[in-house]
């Protein structure tokens, strides 16, 4: 009876991918199985993004794509070709802050500040979703537009952890931005 033959792990794949990331047009050949938070990180030096569980279930990696909010290690960079990308970087200058970033900083919503990124980029994302209409579990009102409540905030953030438990803060720099945020 002969051996079985040893399985032989083909090697990566490497392929273009061509997206705009705050504003820039970039092009980067990356192995097929990486992340875009990973992408993010090491291919274009972006490290704002923060890589907490590398699982989806923390938030700490959220980006915006094509104005969505998405936990970018649970998607894979090539699934982005074209995509217009914005991550914390993109947001605002220490200059020119975003109305969100002031807000967190006005409002004490962050203490170690490592889910803070993901917290304003999933904020945005969160705040231009209620005014697409576009309800959640805890809109009473399928017909309406959804109203910015603070149950409405909680439930749209709950994918976003914060261990330091600045949860209070992060809730009312999100209603203070919301505000000024409104068209």
């Amino acid at each position: 009876m002969s051996s079985p033959e040893p399985l032989v792990t083909p090697p990566p794949v490497h392929l273009p991918v061509a997206f705009r990331v705050n504003g820039k047009r970039y092009q980067i050949e990356v192995d097929t199985r990486t992340t875009l938070l990973d992408a993010l990180r090491e291919n274009l030096q972006l490290t704002g993004s923060k890589k907490g569980c590398d699982h989806g279930q923390c938030g700490a990696c959220t980006v915006l794509v094509n104005g969505r909010r998405l936990n970018a290690c649970l998607t894979l960079a090539v699934m982005h070709q074209d995509a217009d990308i914005t991550t914390i970087e993109g947001l605002g200058t220490p200059d020119n802050l975003h109305p969100m970033q002031a807000a967190f900083i006005e409002h004490d919503g962050y203490q170690c500040g490592y889910c803070t990124p993901g917290q304003i980029c999933s904020s945005v994302g969160m705040v231009q979703e209620i005014k697409d209409g576009i309800p959640s579990h805890v809109t009473l009102d399928l017909v309406s537009l959804p109203e910015m409540t603070a149950e409405e905030i909680r439930e749209r953030m709950s994918g976003n952890i914060c261990r330091c438990g600045a949860y209070a803060n992060i809730l009312a720099a999100i209603e203070d931005a919301a505000g000024e945020l409104k068209p």
